[in-house]
């Protein structure tokens, strides 16, 4: 095929085409066309020389030219494409390095292999570019809801026609065991868009808990102005869900916002998800009382929060155990979920039983270490005394405040408090030395023997071995293994060191030696703080 004037118009015809059926920019189909006639030149001319095509937009007209560019003398690489200063003089007026030269050359004749690798060129520059587009289009739709129609089953994954592209519902994605049949209308939450070597891939969900709350946002006005917020969803999908709303106007309760009239509204999610049964919560930002309402339809007795650990305990009557639980788990871990916090279920029964134990062994430590009579004993306990250091360095005027206590009786018993905390730490200093703990480590502030001891035993016996610890090592925290929360046990948590202090401690042992410049350090800190104040205010 030769590009002659009985065909130029035709070029255009054919970019127009292919950019309508495509949906494509027609400039994208012309700037195909041109790199694969250059490409074919290439092989009528030679590859190493740089042919350039350019096809006008209004005639058609495609102009073939050779592009020689102006180098250093010692840097011509390429003859075919690159000539010295001297060389260009014939065709440069005062040439310079980096100029070009251009010149025409005849058209090519295409044979049958080169119009056929033209096609492919022009394909596969027409296939990124509609890649591109696809891309462009879904990559803002990512956490919406789409309908789609289903073209096929493979695997077990749906592939859903989406419109001018093709999505995947992956078959652990599907609520239960829901099937569907070609041609039949799916309404899904795009999950997540990537740009892939094969295309973008669109990825469907009917399982995630943002679907959920794209549902209600569809049927509840309110949650779509934004007088109702959505602040936390929970699902286990098909069978049960919980959502925590809160609304910004005073005079619409969310909650029944969210149901409607009769239960319109949220059924018309019940029947979207298959039949899940969803319990609709009002949020509140105190903890103790979300949780309560999260557990709901169980009633709370109690509730202990531990803020370190993120950890909550629950206490219910003993006949409200099994409806907190839920079946297989199901109440007690949607609202873990939904709250993000670890929940300890006890029953009254069983927490009295904790209580009490707790209260006897403390009676038991302080009638072996201050050889008390089990009343005196039971009577700190009472009085809110929990170990010995208390007992031993508290102010003396809070052991006068127990009845039946003189001032003599309680300066005794400082005393043998101090007695059994100095032996205790003698001993525990001893053993620390034996396991080969360094005086840098002994002497270093704010670690009591007892810690130089128990770090000696896990192999920290130098501040040089204490700098290499991260402060989640001392002090102990929480991982996230598959959802669910695994506690690391910290070296120094039994003597409930916090991360705040371990972090002040590590950083403390590596300004000593000279690893951390303190300045750089206080620069630090004074940034901390001036982004709490821009924050707070």
């Amino acid at each position: 095929m030769a590009i002659t004037s009985a065909n130029q118009l035709e070029l255009l015809q054919t970019a127009e085409a292919v950019a309508r059926e495509k949906m494509i920019e027609p400039e994208l189909v012309i700037e195909a066309m041109e790199d694969s006639l250059a490409r074919a030149a290439k092989s009528r001319y030679g590859a190493e020389m740089d042919i350039r095509v350019k096809i006008d937009r209004k005639t058609g007209n495609a102009t073939f030219t050779r592009v020689r560019t102006v180098v250093e003398d010692d840097a011509v690489e390429n003859y075919q494409a690159q000539v010295t200063v001297d060389q260009a003089r014939p065709y440069l007026d005062n040439p310079q390095v980096g100029d070009v030269i251009v010149d025409q050359v005849p058209p090519v004749e295409l044979g049958r292999i080169a119009a056929q690798s033209a096609k492919q060129v022009i394909l596969q520059r027409v296939r990124e570019a509609e890649r591109d587009r696809q891309y462009e289009e879904f990559k803002d739709r990512a956490g919406t809801i789409i309908n789609g129609v289903v073209k096929r089953e493979e695997y077990g994954n749906i592939i859903v026609d989406v419109g001018r592209g093709e999505a995947i519902l992956r078959r652990n994605e599907k609520i239960g065991r829901e099937s569907y049949r070609p041609n039949d209308r799916i309404r899904a939450y795009v999950k997540d868009v990537r740009r892939e070597s094969r295309g973008p891939q669109i990825f469907l969900s009917r399982t995630d808990p943002q679907f959920m709350a794209e549902l209600f946002k569809m049927e509840v006005p309110e949650i779509y102005d934004g007088v109702i917020e959505i602040k936390a969803v929970a699902r286990d999908p098909g069978s049960r869900a919980k959502i925590a709303v809160i609304s910004y106007d005073n005079s619409i309760d969310p909650v029944g916002a969210c149901v409607g009239m009769r239960g319109s509204r949220v059924q018309a999610v019940v029947g979207e998800l298959q039949g899940e049964k969803i319990d609709i919560i009002p949020w509140n930002d105190d903890q103790a009382t979300f949780l309560v309402n999260a557990l709901q339809p169980a009633e709370v007795s109690k509730v202990v929060f531990d803020e370190e650990a993120n950890k909550i305990e629950v206490v219910v009557p003993d006949e409200q155990l099994s409806l907190a639980i839920g079946r297989r788990g199901q109440n007690v871990r949607l609202a873990s979920q939904l709250t993000g916090l670890d929940i300890d279920i006890l029953t009254e029964e069983e927490e009295s039983k904790r209580r009490q134990a707790e209260f006897n062994a403390r009676t038991q430590l302080f009638m072996d270490a201050l050889d008390l009579d089990e009343f005196f004993a039971q009577l700190l306990v009472a009085e809110g005394f929990t170990d010995l250091e208390e007992v031993a360095y508290v102010d003396l005027d809070e052991l006068l405040s127990i009845e039946g206590v003189d001032e003599g009786t309680a300066s005794e018993l400082q005393a043998r408090a101090r007695d059994v905390l100095e032996a205790r730490n003698k001993a525990a200093l001893e053993s620390a030395r034996a396991l080969g703990a360094e005086d840098s480590l002994i002497e270093f502030e704010g670690l009591t023997p007892q810690m130089v001891e128990a770090l000696a035993k896990d192999g920290v016996k130098t501040l040089e071995d204490f700098a290499t610890c991260a402060d989640w090592e001392l002090a102990g925290g929480w991982t996230t293994v598959n959802g669910q929360r695994v506690k690391d046990e910290g070296l120094l948590e039994p003597f409930e060191v916090t991360l705040e202090e371990a972090q002040t401690m590590v950083m403390t042992a590596r300004v000593m030696l000279g690893w951390v410049d303190p300045e750089e350090l206080d620069g630090n800190a004074d940034q901390s703080d001036d982004a709490d104040e821009e924050a707070g205010a």
